[in-house]
């Protein structure tokens, strides 16, 4: 298989690579978190100049046309800086939302203000006991006549506080974990009934819990109570974004450590040549090449709609956090005392790779879904997926 970018790809991650040296230093960085909503407004205009935020969207609203290859390129390069800019809510959830299931007006009206970085949104369906369960939503929307109206709260809204329309998943019908009768809404982030509360994460960035009162509703995106497909679909997408930001993450560390160990010297000689030293260095590096191979492996499988991209889906997940564990402990043991304080950049890599770990689930939750997926008899599996998502 030919895993050999095209010109395009390539220019996309040369161009990506340049912002990130010019911008993303470790005091630069720090200084871009810092900022309100944890991000750089400039930055966001100067991806829109770049056409970065084109990518993922049709040609029809003046998109690229990409596909998981190009998200997977873009986000490894802000993997390998920490890049903070909301990429994977705006564009790749609310934005990816929107291209799969929104009216062709409300596409036409609001993918072009994402393209050139006039829109923020955000996708809210966390909510407190969900525990991962996508299927999990209490909040509910009734049926106003013409409008829909949502009460009910969500948590940990990634880009909630920047946000000026949020996509919200809501109950219209059935039980709480059942996966018929959700239905997903196009909401003003400004309405009178939303209150959200903003806050850091551990990786510095900001998140939201919000709380939706007699909320009406813009429209509805995709089916009445069919909303559950459309975001399965979306998440995963979203779920390979991550893995890819989190190999970024991961090849830095890696690079970083063994510079250090060449440089860094005990008893007179670089700590790199002692062979116990070596083997760990080794490990990192075969965890590193793991996760590249599963990473490219599921994104060919959900490129070309293969029966097996579920399976390569949730593997990578549980790798992504595994690899990431294992990675970020060794980065930091082998740095020694620095590699615990805020005076280097490890530190803040692996508070990024244990966040990847929870989001759409960790490594644990995951583990179990591939199990039930792989066990599941010929006839019973698709009640078995439907089960452990």
């Amino acid at each position: 298989m030919n895993f050999n970018l095209s010109e395009e790809q390539g220019l996309i991650r040369d161009s990506i690579e340049r912002f990130v040296a010019d911008n993303y230093a470790f005091d630069k960085r720090n200084a871009t978190v810092a900022m309100e909503h944890g991000f750089d407004p400039a930055h966001w205009q100067q991806f829109a100049e770049l056409g970065w935020l084109s990518i993922p969207f049709a040609e029809e609203h003046g998109g690229f046309g990409g596909g998981p290859v190009d998200s997977m390129v873009i986000m490894q390069e802000f993997g390998k800086g920490l890049v903070a800019e909301p990429y994977l809510p705006t564009v790749l959830l609310f934005g990816g939302l929107l291209q799969a299931g929104a009216a062709d007006s409300v596409q036409g009206e609001l993918i072009p203000q994402i393209i050139a970085g006039e829109l923020q949104g955000a996708f809210a369906h966390v909510e407190r006991q969900s525990r991962y369960a996508l299927a999990d939503i209490a909040t509910r929307a009734t049926n106003q006549g013409s409008t829909w109206t949502i009460n009910g709260e969500k948590t940990v809204v990634l880009n909630g506080g920047a946000a000026q329309k949020l996509i919200v998943a809501a109950r219209v019908s059935g039980e709480q974990a059942d996966e018929a009768g959700i239905t997903l809404f196009l909401v003003d982030a400004s309405d009178g009934g939303i209150e959200r509360t903003t806050y850091r994460m551990t990786d510095g960035q900001e998140a939201a819990n919000i709380r939706f009162t007699d909320v009406a509703a813009e429209a509805v995106i995709g089916g009445v109570g069919e909303g559950f497909a459309l975001m399965r679909e979306v998440v995963d997408n979203a779920m390979l974004a991550l893995s890819a930001h989190a190999l970024g993450a991961m090849d830095y560390l890696h690079a970083q450590t063994l510079e250090y160990c060449k440089t860094r010297e005990q008893f007179g000689v670089p700590i790199g040549s002692f062979q116990a030293l070596q083997h760990r260095l080794v490990d990192m590096f075969s965890a590193c090449e793991n996760q590249r191979s599963l990473l490219y492996r599921a994104v060919c499988a959900v490129d070309a709609g293969s029966e097996d991209a579920e399976r390569s889906l949730l593997a990578l997940k549980v790798m992504t956090g595994k690899a990431g564990r294992h990675i970020g402990g060794e980065a930091i043991q082998l740095h020694g005392g620095m590699g615990m304080t805020n005076e280097l950049p490890i530190g803040f890599y692996v508070k990024r790779l244990m966040l990847i770990n929870t989001l759409f689930g960790d490594a644990d939750h995951h583990q179990r879904r591939f199990a039930a997926l792989v066990n599941a008899p010929a006839a019973g599996g698709a009640t078995a997926r439907s089960q452990a998502a």
